[in-house]
């Protein structure tokens, strides 16, 4: 068949309508998918369009303050960090400990604050530890790093590491367990080395910003931000002496040593340690005053040690206890009790007692006694102070002249009269079923080792009815005839398990 008889063939033109219909149909069904619909109104058509960055002029107010703050942290972090250091640590063992130890894991060297990661045995090998520390001081091409204690005051071995990655080796200038901090120093020629600037931490107020700078878990110049939580803290780790700045700036393991600085970039404080349940930051970070340390910069470098003033007294906590406080007259009183004195110390030959109650010292109102022990700890060994009692309900004024504290002396329990810590029989903490029917006194709660009542033969648990013969009816009679024979005869009588007994007699010396 010929090629135009193909084409008018019946079935050619058959097929070429179902193509034109299909065609026709796609084209119609566009048009309806596009145009109005049959069945309702049309569908509004809205263009996109970019948002508006036309802002009112409280939103750009808002704004310029927001980056006047980020801009004063960019300052912070570039003129203070490069003065905040990594301190990488090697601690020996004491001498008598040289078993082998199969552990090789590097530890942090405050542990002792949050706990090991696992229980592990006692250590044996030269310990690896990891903390921060501030460049506080140059001289000629000597540098000082101030850091804490438990940091690297064990040290045998100190690298120090700058922000920029320079390292150098470092060596331990001095260093003290009571305020928890220590020096190290490393020479360099580089002039370079930025040195940081101290504050005064008495201007600071709770809700202030406070910034942490230091190598958490080596990280090293890592910045974190927060404000100050709250002033004056106490209850350190492992008898520190000192109040505490504390902060919600995160604080973690490797901080320790590290600066919390204000918002002009200036040191306030010496990040030292956190409370936590698992080892991290949970917000409440802790640092050490800088006013309560730049004295002790000094004493490191012109002696290796801190020279504490010393009164020469045992204080106590009684206030803490309602009763007791009650019967003494300190209901809500601030300020710290003499409980015991240090025979022919300052306060013996001053004319402090037994029993007085110190409120302030050259007028400056003392709140505890971990107050009254870091303000004494500051006055120079040499000078006097006044300080303010009350003795039997009246307030008098002292001057005493301060010591220079001596180990030796200030652990000598030998020297401390009369050296027991008395408790209201009516306080909380007293099992009141253990008290005999009609028995009057106040209770022994402890004795110090080797002092003239632990001589006598004083107990824990004995209930002091008589000194020298007079009666003992609560705490300010025991205190009042403890001051009038102070250093002398002192005889006791106990009810000791519901029999009467007496001490033996102290002579006195």
């Amino acid at each position: 068949m010929s090629i135009i008889k193909k084409l008018h063939s019946r079935n050619f033109f058959i097929a070429n309508l179902v193509v034109l219909g299909i065609v026709i149909g796609f084209a119609l069904a566009f048009t309806f998918r596009a145009g109005p619909s049959s069945g309702g109104p049309a569908l509004p058509v809205v263009k996109a369009e970019s948002p508006s960055l036309v802002a009112s002029a409280d939103t750009e107010s808002a704004i310029a303050t927001a980056e006047s703050v980020q801009n004063a942290f960019r300052n912070i972090a570039k003129t203070v960090l490069p003065a905040v250091v990594e301190l990488d640590v090697v601690e020996n063992p004491p001498k008598a400990q040289t078993a082998p130890q199969q552990d090789q894991t590097p530890q942090f060297p405050f542990n002792f604050f949050f706990g090991p990661d696992t229980p592990t045995p006692q250590q044996y090998q030269p310990q690896e530890g990891l903390g921060s520390g501030v460049i506080v001081r140059r001289s000629g091409k000597t540098l000082y790093v101030l850091t804490n204690n438990h940091v690297a005051g064990n040290a045998s071995k100190i690298t120090v590491k700058l922000s920029d990655g320079r390292q150098y080796d470092g060596k331990l200038v001095g260093a003290d367990s009571r305020k928890d901090v220590a020096l190290v120093k490393f020479e360099s020629n580089d002039t370079d080395i930025s040195v940081a600037r101290l504050g005064d931490s008495s201007q600071l107020q709770v809700g202030d910003w406070a910034i942490a700078l230091g190598s958490p878990f080596g990280y090293v110049s890592s910045v974190t931000a927060g404000i100050v939580s709250a002033l004056g803290r106490s209850g350190g780790p492992d008898g520190n002496i000192n109040d505490f700045i504390q902060t919600d700036a995160a604080i973690n393991k490797g901080n320790s040593g590290g600066a919390l600085v204000n918002i002009r970039g200036e040191v306030v404080g010496i990040n030292t340690w956190i409370a936590s349940p698992t080892g991290g930051s949970v917000g409440l970070g802790f640092a050490i005053p800088i006013n309560n340390i730049k004295s002790t910069i000094d004493d490191f470098i012109t002696s290796g040690s801190v020279k504490y003033g010393w009164l020469g007294v045992s204080l106590s906590n009684i206030t803490q206890d309602q009763a007791s406080a009650k019967e003494l007259g300190l209901d809500n009183a601030k300020g710290a009790l003499v409980g015991d004195i240090f025979l022919k110390g300052p306060a013996d030959k001053s004319g402090i007692l037994p029993g007085d109650f110190i409120t302030a010292v050259n007028g400056n109102p003392v709140q505890s006694t971990d107050d009254l022990v870091r303000v004494v700890g500051d006055i120079k060994a040499g000078s006097s102070a006044t300080f303010d009692l009350i003795p039997s309900g009246k307030q008098i004024t002292i001057e005493a002249k301060i010591d220079l504290r001596n180990d030796s002396i200030a652990s000598n329990n030998a020297l401390i009269f009369p050296g027991a810590t008395l408790l209201s029989l009516k306080s909380d903490s007293v099992d009141q079923k253990q008290i005999p029917d009609g028995v009057k006194g106040v209770l022994v709660a402890d004795v110090l080792a080797k002092s003239p009542a632990a001589t006598m033969g004083l107990q824990s648990g004995d209930i002091i009815t008589k000194v020298n013969g007079k009666d003992v009816n609560n705490l300010k009679d025991y205190y009042d005839l403890i001051a009038k024979n102070l250093g002398k005869k002192l005889v006791y009588t106990l009810n000791r398990n519901g029999q009467t007994v007496e001490t033996l007699a102290y002579v006195g010396k």
